[in-house]
């Protein structure tokens, strides 16, 4: 295999499936000691399977040499500084993940009758207050099992309420700094998407408001603060207007961590809204899960919450101690929104991380949060930087602010995407780039509130050091990363072309004939 520039080989990097080698095992069941039932007897004809699957048959020491070295390719928030805007990727409290494993959590069936799962019903309930004072709404579910699916149960509990009182509205608002799942959450509610504009401070235009929001109008949906990380003064204003409207106001959970303790949705004038759990309550995440979106209401929307709910119920005849339960009889739902009451082990750890820093210490996660944002923001608006990077709604942000790096493009030659590949060979993961859609060549940097004033400075740095460069080469940049197990990839085919599939290997690990040589990644890695 021949090197690459500098000598370095490029990876062999094979799939479980071409490590197989037929009859290696990991583990061999001990002999039953009780007598075998056929598995015809166990399982309805239609179920079983007419040959078995096809498992890689590998030993324990490959298995774990395989996934430890893909978690290593990865960057994560244990290797590095991961200020990605609008995700909130903090440090996940060590603690946290030892109370979820314990055996009473990690080892309660999901079909346990509620008499035998008091413990963690009672979790539940507990968890449904905690963030229920959180958000200044008196009505919790959990059952959403991330921001996205918060986000459809909004929007189903809004036409559930609308439909009883009588209206068949037609329209949900979304802000043009909307995140991009709000629009299309809203298409898959089967509602039109309604843009309303951005004033020139950053917030909700006003004017634009009050010509959209009409007898058609069924939601606003917002995020306060915005994807600009920015405060929308007018909220009370804003809230007249739709409710004036009859329309709801929905809540976008995604940037809490900037107001715990300090602000409250319910009192702003929401009437519905969701958590990210797996962003404010620190589960860790990325990757695709586990998450939880759990959503708040007003008492208006609460008869139409999913089924069944938590809820907490006192003794016989005040005798006997209050227990816990699940109440089905619910004759407004929108029903069940998954099949059983959501990501329990989520639940343990932001139920675990409340407790731990109390109601003050989460007042403490947002200033702390506010902070480290605005410092790492005048950070980046000094000289050397500020002229290449510009801010782009100059006033005080609350947990992230979003850059432009239209100097950067037209003085130095080179764009937000060679500044997020460059910083990786930095030991940064990029902040979020090309989001919100109205700044032009935007990178939205959120640095959260577990980073401390080193990181942050080294982090500046970092961007000072890449725009030095790019002034004496930008090609340096343009052809970055150079130290990650991939160089840079072609994002644009592999969202136009995916390779989803790949060919089954033949015996001894070889690909099938057709398959991709594994020596060279698919645009989809």
């Amino acid at each position: 295999m021949r090197s690459e520039a500098g000598g370095r080989r490029p990876e062999n990097t094979l799939t479980i499936y071409e490590k197989s080698r037929e009859g290696r095992r990991a583990f061999v069941s001990p002999e039953l000691d009780v007598p075998e039932i056929p598995i015809s007897d166990l399982l309805p004809s239609d179920l079983l399977r007419s040959e078995p699957p096809e498992l890689p048959e590998i030993s324990e020491p490959e298995i774990v040499r395989h996934y430890n070295g893909l978690s290593k390719k990865n960057f994560d928030l244990d290797t590095g500084f991961y200020p990605l805007g609008s995700c909130t990727m903090k440090h996940n409290p060590k603690l946290n993940e030892r109370v979820a494993a314990l055996p009473g959590f990690s080892r309660l069936h999901p079909l346990q009758e509620p008499q035998y799962a008091q413990g963690a019903l009672e979790l539940m309930w507990r968890l449904q207050r905690q963030l229920s004072e959180v958000a200044g709404l008196p009505h919790v579910s959990l059952q959403p099992s991330a921001g996205s699916h918060g986000e459809l149960a909004g929007l189903l509990l809004t036409r559930a309420y609308h439909e009883d009182n009588g209206e068949q509205r037609t329209k949900v608002l979304t802000p043009d700094t909307a995140h991009g799942t709000n629009p299309a959450t809203v298409t898959m509610s089967g509602y039109e998407v309604v843009k309303v504009g951005t004033a020139e401070d950053g917030g909700v235009d006003l004017d634009d408001l009050r010509d959209k929001a009409g007898d058609d109008t069924a939601c606003l949906m917002l995020t306060n603060p915005n994807t600009l990380g920015l405060f929308d003064r007018n909220i009370e204003e804003i809230a007249r207007i739709v409710h004036d409207a009859g329309a709801t106001l929905y809540y976008d959970g995604a940037n809490l961590n900037a107001v715990l303790g300090i602000s409250r949705p319910g009192d702003m004038g929401f009437d519905i809204v969701h958590f990210n759990l797996h962003k404010t309550f620190t589960q860790p995440h990325g990757g695709g899960g586990p998450g939880a979106g759990p959503i708040a209401v007003s008492d208006r929307i609460e008869p139409y919450l999913p089924r069944p709910q938590v809820v907490r119920r006192e003794g016989a005849n005040g005798h006997s101690e209050p227990f816990f339960d699940l109440d089905f009889e619910r004759p407004k739902s929108i029903g069940r929104l998954r099949g059983f009451q959501g990501n329990f082990g989520v639940f343990v750890r932001s139920y675990a991380y409340i407790c731990s820093v109390g109601g003050d210490g989460l007042k403490d996660v947002s200033e702390t949060a506010v902070l480290n944002a605005n410092y790492l923001r005048a950070r980046l608006a000094e000289p050397g930087i500020a002229e290449y990077l510009p801010i782009a709604f100059d006033r005080l942000c609350m947990h992230e602010f979003v850059l432009s790096g239209r100097g950067a493009r037209d003085k130095l030659g080179i764009r937000t995407l060679d500044i997020a590949k460059r910083l990786l060979d930095h030991k940064v993961h990029p902040p979020t780039v090309y989001f919100p859609l109205l700044v032009d060549e935007a990178l939205m940097i959120e640095p959260t509130e577990t980073e401390t004033k080193e990181r942050l400075d080294g982090f500046a740095d970092a961007i000072r050091e890449i725009l030095e460069e790019a002034k004496e080469d930008p090609e340096i940049a343009k052809n970055a990363p150079y130290t990650t197990p991939v160089r840079r990839l072609d994002e644009a085919a592999a969202a136009r072309h995916p390779v989803v599939r790949q060919a089954r290997p033949e015996a001894g690990g070889r690909r099938a004939e057709g398959g991709a040589p594994s020596a060279t990644p698919s645009p989809s890695i």
